[in-house]
């Protein structure tokens, strides 16, 4: 899971390269401080766009934090939490959720020692978004390797679920898919095992569908196939783990970069990276039933992608999806692309250039808020708006 991070200069370029007709990217101003990094994305029962991120503040202590956006403005920004060891990887971005009016819940990842490999998941709660509870593990194994590459969704009317990865044996593997059930002060009720070998460095990522949940991960075998595999909470029973598309990339090492999904109804999203093919690339499909069947594979890069792949749903059931990909002159890109429900992939939106490591793991967020990006894992946290 781990991975140093090195401070590059990143240039941002605000001038969309559109192809034929699609987004237009602006600027947009975020509360969060300079040297922010880790940011994410959940949307407010309302709509609202909840933005959290992880800054630095005096002594070199660190805060977890978050801001509302309603309409054309943020709120102020709100610490969760400050003082603690948070791990300040890209891909293990804490997250903020509000559930309901008297309801939000935070995780983060904590490594308490450089020179370990120990990485414990933290969950606080608040009745009101600005009070919030002490912090409680959420898991039950103590020991010094790595939980973490959280992803959250609420799983009933006081309680939300995180999945998550752990690896007993360090990397000699095999890394587990578990879920954590917590109520509503952040309180453990339930922990279980869903996938005995995936990915161990690989995001997880869960959405809320109209039948219960569908959890996207990147699954593993002894011979270190490691393709994108999806699993379904429905009428209170895990439908069994499938492999979402027949990649098939054989990669002797982890990628650190896996899918994104995202659900309406039954209307499902799911996007991904594989390196399986020369260029690697990003794919995607849709699912009317939530999951249970996959629709065609649609390609969405057209070069040599990076990965790091986000996505959201379009208000018509089409997508927008966000993703890395490496120019001729060998930087990285951060483009976006949308598809219509149909499938039909639109113009591809550059949104920023620059060094890989700086841009992070980008993320993309669309409510009745807006459509916006953000993004940054040194230096500062970028965010940008797309508007047609």
């Amino acid at each position: 899971m781990k991975n140093p991070i090195s401070v590059l200069s990143l240039a941002v370029v605000f001038n969309v390269a559109v192809f034929g007709q699609g987004f237009r990217a602006e600027p947009l101003a975020n509360p969060s401080a300079a040297g922010s990094v880790q940011p994410n994305w959940s949307a407010a029962p309302d709509g609202s766009a909840i933005l959290s991120w992880i800054e630095p503040v005096k002594n070199g202590d660190y805060s977890l934090r978050y801001a509302v956006r309603k309409g054309a403005a943020w709120s102020e920004a709100r610490t969760v939490i400050a003082g603690r060891h948070f791990f300040r990887h890209p891909a293990e971005a804490p997250e903020v959720i509000q559930i309901g009016d008297k309801l939000w819940l935070a995780h983060w990842v904590e490594n308490l020692k450089e020179s370990s490999d120990a990485e414990y998941i933290y969950v606080s709660s608040s009745v009101d978004g600005m009070h919030w509870s002490a912090p409680q593990m959420a898991h039950k194994d103590r020991s010094e390797v790595q939980h973490g590459l959280v992803s959250m969704a609420a799983s009933g009317p006081n309680e939300a679920s995180l999945f998550w990865l752990e690896t007993p044996k360090g990397d000699d593997g095999p890394g587990y898919l578990m879920r954590t059930v917590v109520d509503g002060s952040g309180k453990e009720l339930k922990e279980e095992r869903l996938d005995d070998d995936v990915c161990d460095c690989c995001p997880t990522a869960v959405a809320r569908t109209a039948k219960g949940l569908i959890v996207a991960y990147r699954d593993h075998t002894p011979d270190n196939i490691r393709d994108i595999a999806v699993l379904r909470f429905e009428n209170g029973k895990w439908a069994p783990s499938k492999i979402v598309h027949a990649d098939n990339w054989r990669l002797d090492a982890c990628p650190v970069n896996a899918a994104a999904v995202a659900a309406k109804g039954d209307r499902v999203a799911l996007a991904w990276f594989t390196g399986a093919t020369e260029p690697a690339k990003v794919q995607m499909l849709f699912s009317d039933d939530g999951g249970a069947t996959l629709g065609k594979l649609i390609p969405v890069s057209a070069g040599a992608a990076l990965g790091n792949t986000s996505l959201a749903l379009a208000d018509d059931g089409g997508a927008i999806v966000s993703w890395l990909e490496r120019n001729a002159g060998g930087d990285a890109r951060l483009l976006v692309r949308e598809i219509s429900p149909s499938g039909v992939a639109g113009p591809v939106v550059q949104v920023a250039v620059g060094g890989k490591t700086p841009f992070g793991y980008p993320r993309l967020f669309h409510s009745a808020a807006g459509t916006f990006v953000a993004w940054g894992s040194s230096g500062k946290l970028e965010t940008t708006q797309l508007r047609k």
